[in-house]
């Protein structure tokens, strides 16, 4: 045990020379961040911009972050709804064939996942945290799954916002998802970043495109690509090692879409169930950066995420 402690020490210090010698740390203090509820909103700024807003109205299918802000451009890198898929909010957590209902698009009478009201834990700083108690359930009808939402936002240095999203999902009955490929944690990047618009699309072991990563379990996948003014920004979804299916197979999309989709592939290839009271925990890191994926430096990003979660 000793020496397996001590390597994972000798690991974090390697790393933190790689980093250092590499570039992928700059020597720049960590951003201010603040959060504050407006309306049916949480804002978070970074250093007095609007980085991303975590939107729960009750008229929505499901929460959701839009805009999701790069650090250079200010724009969002994420599209709130987009054809040929419109119910694609951005950055959000959803999924369809849940017994009879539909937790990802459809009318809302389908199901929806209602928040109960987010509370903000940590407010401005180094870092801000808030929690948000959900139900999932069709009108006039008693949910059927309760989820409860960490959300810890921060902004390592000038190039770089995280975003660490951590759902617990408690059934409440007797669940079946059957085969879906509209699952759980995704993202949806501006068209103008998509890689049919000339954007990258990579996973972690090198592979692009749809083509390269559609179906492949993988640690992680960033998408990038490059706004008319030249600047380069992305978006990437690191999947925790400790969840659940990890690496799950990705879901990817050239037009902008990417999402780590363990139901559509379960192992029984028809469903997967779950009992009621069943406590599954997925946690997930969201990386928006200035650059590709290279100069973002998003594998070693990864592997140091991995080695603080193991």
């Amino acid at each position: 045990m000793m020496y397996y402690v001590n390597t994972k020490i000798a690991l974090r210090m390697i790393l933190g020379v790689v980093f250092l010698f590499s570039g992928a740390l700059t020597l720049h203090a960590a951003e201010k961040v603040s959060a504050k509820r407006s309306g049916k909103e949480i804002q978070v700024m970074v250093d007095g911009h609007l980085f991303t807003s975590y939107k729960f109205d009750d008229s929505q299918k499901y929460p959701y972050f839009w805009p999701v802000n790069g650090p250079k451009s200010g724009k969002s890198v994420t599209t709130e709804s987009s054809k040929p898929w419109p119910h694609h909010h951005s950055l959000f957590f959803g999924c369809d064939h849940v017994n009879d209902g539909n937790y990802w698009q459809d009318a809302n009478a389908r199901g929806q996942i209602l928040s109960e009201g987010p509370n903000i834990i940590e407010s401005s700083g180094d870092r801000v945290e808030f929690t948000d108690e959900c139900f999932w359930k069709k009108p006039d009808h008693a949910p059927i799954i309760r989820d409860i939402r960490r959300v810890l936002i921060t902004a390592p240095d000038q190039n770089s916002r995280v975003i660490d999203f951590e759902i617990t999902l408690q059934p409440l009955t007797d669940i079946r998802i059957t085969k879906t490929n509209h699952s759980l944690f995704s993202a949806r990047v501006v068209p103008e970043l998509s890689a049919d618009s000339g954007g990258t699309l990579i996973n972690a072991e090198g592979k692009t495109r749809e083509k390269g990563t559609w179906g492949i379990h993988s640690e992680w996948i960033d998408y990038s690509g490059t706004w008319d003014n030249g600047t380069t920004e992305g978006i990437a979804i690191f999947q925790n090692p400790n969840n659940r299916w990890f690496p799950s197979r990705w879901f990817t999309r050239d037009y902008g879409f990417f999402s780590p989709t363990p139901m559509y592939w379960p192992p029984n290839g028809k469903y997967i169930d779950f009992q009621e009271g069943e406590i599954i925990t997925l946690k997930y890191r969201v990386v928006v950066h200035e650059g590709d994926n290279e100069a973002a430096h998003i594998n070693d990003l990864f592997r140091e995420y991995r080695l603080n979660n193991e």
